[in-house]
């Protein structure tokens, strides 16, 4: 069975090589896996300490039967069930700087989606300095709901940034919004891949 039929010419081939890591598995990090899964994306490595609540189903890939579970593990389970065939590495942990590069130090490229400021900041902090060479995808500003014109990619050195960089948290997440951001990111993330 190849569910990479209807796939752009070449891209498969392309997406089964490197290892993306994503940091954060909720809004952002599980809708990122799982359209990267989709698109070919072999190799995975993804970590969060969270567990599946009520309030993460309006806008998360996750479904009644994963509350109470670790988001790693519900994740894991739903991208098997993609594609059996995928290379992934699950890390159930809250994040510290000193675990940034021995868990994703050797990723081709890194995707924040993390959700509190102070871990977005230790990451992107950490990875800007000890991986240079290697790009980061970060998203932010993805609040509300309403126009999607204010959602762009900025780049500032191999840091990218995905949203509109302005929306706070405190305004709730619409499930669009979210997905589109997070949608923004894979989508960066696939092109970088197909154009390295």
């Amino acid at each position: 069975m190849d569910i990479f039929q209807r796939n752009v010419s070449g891209m498969t081939e392309k997406l089964k090589v490197p290892t993306i890591g994503i940091a954060g598995c909720g809004g952002l990090g599980s809708n990122i896996a799982n359209s990267l899964v989709r698109s070919g994306v072999s190799n995975l490595i993804i970590a969060d300490f969270d567990i599946v609540e009520p309030s993460n189903l309006n806008r998360q890939s996750f479904y009644l039967e994963d509350l109470g579970k670790p988001k790693v593990e519900a994740t894991a389970k739903y991208l098997k069930n993609i594609n059996r065939d995928i290379n992934l590495k699950v890390y159930n942990k809250k994040l510290t700087k000193d675990d940034i590069l021995p868990l994703f130090g050797e990723v081709s490229i890194m995707i924040e989606a993390f959700d509190s400021v102070e871990s977005k900041k230790m990451l992107i902090d950490t990875w800007v300095k000890n991986r240079k060479d290697k790009p980061i995808i970060c998203g932010n500003g993805i609040a509300g709901f309403g126009s999607f014109e204010s959602l762009k990619i900025r780049k500032v050195g191999n840091i990218y940034f995905c949203g509109d960089g302005e929306k706070d948290m405190k305004e709730g997440f619409s499930a669009p919004r979210v997905l589109i951001v997070a949608n923004m990111q894979a989508n960066l993330a696939i092109d970088l891949i197909m154009n390295a």
